[in-house]
């Protein structure tokens, strides 16, 4: 059953989201070009609850531009995974380790191979106790391993999403206690990202999701001052609680997911062994 969510826009927010790129607009050719490749390929989409995020912005685009994408719950499906999207909730939430494991096992359900495959981390995986080094040597390790097992199947990496600049009353107090805020850990998933980018852009697919959130609608960026470097930070525009993606968010982000699902090539069919009979 197709995933979708229902999410009512008003006022400032239904503008935005109309302006945004031009991804209100109905009859996109390219995005229905794009929405059309997908729905053919078989993808794996490990994630939590930014993820869903943007699901249901892929959800939108797709309902927008016409397109029967399938969206499910991996969990759900028995046998081998559908055309489309098939999504898994990777366990757990604050522990990058585990959630590579997760990954790893969904990736193993058979029967068949997928087309493409990504995980995307969380803001939660990475905390002022978060060793970027370590987590990405872990990551990269870890997606060697499975492209070997998976050497049909395209890996598309993720960089690690951000959170917004504090502001109000708490934010106030932990400034005056020298206590570490969100602009410090944004640096250390940036040195994270940092790491993703330097590996794999321009040589994998990357789906870079906070060089994204941090660029404003009018290509500005949203950083902030910390130990004599900006760091990045979510744009106040794409999200409403500071770290999940609101309407305006969701639809950037999916756009630019399905735009590098679609890049990637069709994958070859399974050599013949044995002889013809």
């Amino acid at each position: 059953m197709p995933f979708t969510r229902l999410v009512r826009l008003g006022g400032a927010a239904a503008v935005a989201v109309a302006a945004i790129s031009g991804l209100a607009r109905a009859e996109d050719p390219a995005l229905r070009k794009d929405l059309e490749a997908v729905s053919r390929r078989t993808v794996l989409f490990g994630h939590q609850s930014v993820g869903t995020n943007i699901l249901d912005g892929v959800q939108d685009l797709a309902s927008r531009e016409h397109v029967p994408l399938a969206i499910v719950d991996a969990g759900a499906a028995p046998g081998a995974l559908p055309k489309g999207i098939s999504h898994v909730f990777v366990e757990r939430n604050g522990d990058p380790g585990l959630k590579l494991q997760s990954f790893d096992r969904a990736l193993q359900r058979g029967p068949g191979e997928v087309d493409v495959a990504l995980l995307k981390f969380c803001f939660v995986d990475l905390f002022e106790q978060g060793d970027p080094k370590a987590l990405f040597d872990r990551y990269q390790a870890s997606f060697r391993a499975l492209q070997a097992r998976h050497p049909r199947t395209t890996f598309v990496h993720v960089t690690m999403p951000l959170t917004t600049i504090p502001s109000g009353p708490k934010a106030f107090v932990k400034r005056l206690l020298g206590r570490e805020r969100s602009e410090h850990h944004n640096q250390r998933r940036e040195q994270f990202n940092a790491l993703m980018r330097a590996a794999y852009q321009g040589r994998e697919p990357l789906f870079d999701l906070a060089g994204l959130e941090s660029t404003r609608p009018d290509g500005t960026r949203e950083t902030y001052p910390l130990d004599g470097q900006p760091v990045s930070m979510l744009a106040a525009e794409y999200t409403d609680d500071g770290g999940h993606l609101n309407g305006v968010g969701r639809q950037r982000a999916a756009r630019e997911l399905l735009r590098i699902l679609a890049s990637v090539p069709a994958r070859a069919p399974a050599p013949v062994t044995g002889s013809a009979r």
